[in-house]
């Protein structure tokens, strides 16, 4: 019996202020609803839902690997209230992991399907892609980018990847318009994550395969499990249009929409969520799932995006959308950063002011449209490379930072600042 999705916008709807339901598909044993040993709690209907990706014939390509059930998940350790984890059962109703079974839990996991082997394409082999579409760009330590499409994350939120030598998980939630780059290793040890199909305080929760603990994606941090506490080191990333992204990265890899799972490839060529912000920011309790308000900073908008930079114990979040196109010169932690904002696509940047090797400290302004070494005039592009002048070539170190909407941020970290609420 396949499992009715409940989580995608139905987009003309959600302008008027309506609540609409579009229906995935998904392969499934049976419909979590039937499972005797986990009662159903009954919620009120949803406004928003998660796609899964639906099910028909594609050409055969490699499939996506196949794992062994992770361990059981340990409860008798977790930092969180177990009850404020919900799983989504698909049929517009939640079960809270503090009553769920371990078959619901079993019958679940990866309902809505990680990328376990991803599979990469060159720009323009596949025209799904158009220039205002965002995308999770990531550059690897050789210079190599990579771009995850949001219109294909939506539907599978999290690849699993090692990318010159590096264990990764691009993760992303729509839930909480989280967009992160994790490194996978823990203590040396490198992890492989699934998706719980449960949530956290409205953000997707995943899990370990090699201890089945429960992670909390915007914060990165194990709540339930045998590695509660831990916490997964952010890489350099950023969030912004696919045109942007192609004009400094022509050579990136693009992540193809055909990993081998037999999905309607129709699927990826919209957003579901593309209006989902204001629908949260509009009104009171827009939440598509539990989301505690006392732990939401009300500083700003519940949906406004941030990008949050973290530098020893200080963590300070930007609002592109308010700081607007603009050089942010600034200082976390005794590290003189600088964040590109572009406030038309409420993304940004984030580099370090340090030019290596000869750790000159610039300082940055936005003029025409380039950011600007206010020094020299020498000119600077989203992706911290030199474009002009006797630097040209040169780069800005990267630095590791979140983008998410603000409610999930503030969850994360209780003490994080806002960059011009001095």
């Amino acid at each position: 019996m396949a499992i009715l999705s409940r989580r995608v916008i139905g987009l003309a709807l959600v302008a008027l202020a309506t609540i609409a339901f579009v229906a995935c598909e998904s392969e499934s044993p049976e419909s979590p609803a039937s499972s005797p040993t986990a009662p159903a709690e009954e919620v009120a209907p949803q406004p928003t839902v998660r796609p899964t990706a639906t099910t028909e014939p594609s050409s055969p390509v490699v499939r996506q690997p196949t794992f062994p059930p992770p361990p059981v998940l340990d409860r008798s350790k977790h930092s969180v209230d177990m009850s404020d984890i919900y799983f989504d059962r698909f049929d517009g109703s939640t079960t809270k992991l503090s009553s769920a079974s371990n078959e619901l839990i079993d019958l679940l996991r990866d309902a809505i399907k990680p990328i376990y082997q991803p599979r990469y394409e060159d720009p323009g082999v596949d025209d799904w892609i158009e220039p205002g579409d965002l995308i999770v760009g990531y550059v690897s330590e050789s210079g190599d980018a990579y771009a995850y499409p949001i219109k294909f994350l939506n539907f599978h939120e999290i690849v699993n990847d090692v990318i010159d030598g590096v264990p990764l998980v691009v993760t992303y939630c729509p839930l909480c318009g989280s967009g992160i780059v994790f490194g996978s290793r823990v203590d040396g040890q490198a992890f492989v994550f699934g998706n719980t199909s449960a949530l956290y305080n409205s953000d997707m929760v995943m899990f370990d395969h090699e201890t089945g603990s429960y992670w909390f994606q915007t914060g990165g941090e194990a709540v339930v499990g045998e590695l509660t506490g831990e916490r997964l080191e952010p890489l350099a990333s950023s969030v912004m249009g696919w045109g942007d992204w192609i004009a400094i990265h022509p050579n990136t890899k693009v992540l193809s929409r055909d990993q081998g799972l037999g999905a309607r490839d129709s699927q990826y060529l919209r957003d579901p969520f593309s209006t989902y912000a204001s629908f949260i920011n509009e009104g009171e309790n827009r939440y598509p799932f539990p989301v505690d308000d006392e732990l939401v900073s009300d500083d700003l908008r519940p949906a406004e995006i941030v990008v949050a930079v973290a530098i020893g114990d200080i963590e300070r979040a930007y609002a592109p959308g308010r700081i607007g196109d603009s050089a942010v010169n600034d200082e976390i932690g005794g590290e003189p950063v600088v964040i590109f904002s572009r406030g038309s696509g409420s993304f940004a940047t984030v580099f370090s002011r340090r030019l290596n090797p000869d750790d000159r400290q610039l300082e940055f302004e936005f003029v025409d449209g380039m950011f600007v070494d206010s020094q020299s005039g020498i000119e600077w592009n989203l992706a911290g490379l030199a474009v002009s002048g006797e630097l040209e070539g040169s780069r800005l170190d990267p630095l590791p930072s979140r983008r998410a909407f603000w409610f999930s941020i503030s969850i994360s970290n209780q003490n994080i600042e806002i960059y011009g609420n001095e």
